[in-house]
C-alpha cells in the first residue's frame, strides 16, 4: 500500500511540474510577440505640403506625427536652403502598416531616436535646368 501512495505522489509531481513548463512557455511566447523591433535607418528626410517622408535607398516610408517627428522636422528645416530639399538623417524607429486612409504609405515609421541629421542637404539626383522664357 505504501508503494502505490508513493507511486502516485511521484507521478503528481511529474505532471505537475510539466504543466508549469508549458505555462511558462506560452508567457514567453506572448512576451516576445508584442516587443517592437526598433531598429535604425539612414534615408533622406523631407517635410513638403504637410507630409513627412523618410526615403532610403530601398525604402519609402511616411513619418508618424508626433513631437519627436516634429523635432526632426525643426532640425531639417535649419539645414534646407528650399521648400523641396531633403536632408541625410539617421534615426532609430519602428516601421508598421499604415492604418490612416487619408496617407498615401503603405508602411509608415514612428521614430523613437534621432541618432544624427547631416550638416547640409542631400545632393539632388536630377537637377533641373530652369531657362527664363524670352518673348
Amino acid at each position: 500500500m505504501k508503494k502505490i501512495i508513493l507511486l502516485l505522489m511521484f507521478s503528481t509531481v511529474i505532471f505537475s511540474c510539466k504543466n508549469s513548463e508549458e505555462k511558462n512557455t506560452e508567457t514567453e511566447e506572448t512576451t516576445v510577440e508584442n516587443v517592437e523591433k526598433i531598429l535604425a535607418y539612414k534615408g533622406d528626410f523631407i517635410n513638403s505640403d504637410g507630409a513627412m517622408v523618410l526615403m532610403g535607398p530601398n525604402f519609402i516610408y511616411g513619418v508618424k506625427r508626433d513631437l519627436l517627428s516634429e523635432g526632426l522636422a525643426k532640425q531639417v528645416e535649419a539645414v534646407k536652403k528650399n521648400d523641396y530639399d531633403m536632408v541625410g538623417v539617421i534615426v532609430k524607429g519602428v516601421v508598421s502598416k499604415n492604418t490612416d486612409k487619408e496617407s498615401e504609405w503603405d508602411e509608415e515609421i514612428t521614430i523613437k531616436e534621432i541618432m544624427r541629421v547631416a550638416d547640409k542637404p542631400s545632393e539632388v539626383d536630377i537637377k533641373l535646368n530652369e531657362t527664363e522664357k524670352k518673348n
